[in-house]
């Protein structure tokens, strides 16, 4: 049973179609048409068995390609395990849809060079995937040693030009969780990037006007972060709103407002350094609305037209684009697509999805 975040009743519905000719904006009174290259999700959890295909339509009717994250029950640490998972993936697409599934590796403290090297030849892995161990979800294979274990494969990630995709939380039970990104900025990425300048870098899913900071501050093209819809649209008072809402739980967790308006007004900027990454994470329904329920919010199938709201209600549609198509094949060095899709504005009404 998987329920998407919930919109508000006022919330505008941006109803996609693919379709084809130049890009264009269009207004015809309340009604509006948007064009836009067909965007990808550069962050994205498919799962696997029943629960990938039960989802993984929803974001292939949506976006050509999407980054998968490995932290599956065994994690993808071997490109042959990313190999089988991709044909899984393949397998459970609808027939008439085109969607290239772009995989990773998860990161561990034994990881080796050789793997990298054979993920960097595959053509199939295009990134390694940094959790914290104990960070998430499926995150307890993750790593311990970062500065020790990790360095040699970090040096051949860096020669080997494979991004770094980090999921930016410390996990010291003696830091406020409100602080964990910022801390993890100052005591794991930052002192990271300055020892090995030539490693392209992700921090994925930001939530801080602290990380914005700090992707603004690094080189344009060395690092680069990707932001959910969750964290575009909801504070942390959405965690509690008329009592505990457990489908607004996610991780890192949601952050006080002036984080939001600063995320908000990075991605808005038309600046090249952040790209869509959904973040959109299921679960069965049982394991969110439970007594010690589990992180993730499954947007999948409303994650555009929430990034379209967003730019919308910024006054910076002109700038949507940017974020959804280019950024992200730019940063990782791929082909932008070539189809389009349309986007039209309509009155939506709340709308909850479930299994």
């Amino acid at each position: 049973m998987i329920k998407s975040v919930v919109l508000p009743s006022k919330a505008l519905k941006f109803q996609v179609g693919k379709v084809e000719g130049p890009r264009q904006l269009r207004c015809k009174g309340p009604k509006m048409e948007l064009t836009l290259t067909q965007p990808d999700d550069w962050h994205l959890h498919l799962r696997d068995g029943d629960m990938l295909e039960a989802v993984v339509c929803h974001s292939a009717s949506h976006f050509g390609r999407a980054i998968v994250m490995p932290n599956l029950k065994p994690p993808i640490t071997t490109t042959a395990a990313a190999v089988a998972y991709r044909e899984s993936i393949l397998k459970a697409l609808p027939a008439n849809i085109n969607f290239t599934p772009l995989m990773t590796l998860y990161l561990t403290d034994t990881t080796s060079t050789e793997e990298i090297k054979f993920a960097r030849r595959s053509g199939v892995v295009f990134a390694v995937k940094f959790y914290p161990a104990g960070a998430t979800t499926n995150s307890q294979d993750g790593v311990t040693d970062i500065f020790g274990k990790c360095l040699p494969v970090l040096e051949e990630m860096a020669e080997q030009n494979m991004p770094l995709l980090v999921h930016g939380e410390v996990t010291n039970p003696d830091v406020d969780v409100f602080d964990r990104e910022k801390v993890f900025i100052e005591t794991v990425l930052q002192p990271l990037v300055q020892r090995l300048p030539q490693l392209r870098v992700v921090m994925e899913h930001i939530t801080t006007k602290d990380a914005v900071r700090f992707v603004e501050s690094c080189k344009e093209g060395s690092v680069a972060a990707t932001v959910t819809p969750q964290h575009l649209l909801l504070n942390r008072n959405s965690l509690f709103q008329g009592g505990l809402q457990p489908h607004n739980y996610c991780l890192p967790v949601l952050k006080r407002e002036i984080h939001r308006q600063a995320i908000v007004a990075a991605v808005t900027s038309g600046s090249k350094r952040f790209f869509l990454g959904t973040d959109s994470a299921p679960h069965e329904r049982q394991r969110k609305e439970c007594s010690c329920g589990c992180a993730g919010i499954y947007n999948a199938p409303v994650a555009l037209s929430l990034y379209a709201k967003v730019f919308d209600e910024a006054g910076a549609l002109d700038k949507l684009e940017a974020f959804t198509s280019f950024n992200g094949p730019d940063f990782y060095g791929l082909p932008r697509n070539t189809s389009k899709i349309k986007m039209i504005r309509t009155p939506w009404k709340e709308k909850r999805y479930h299994r």
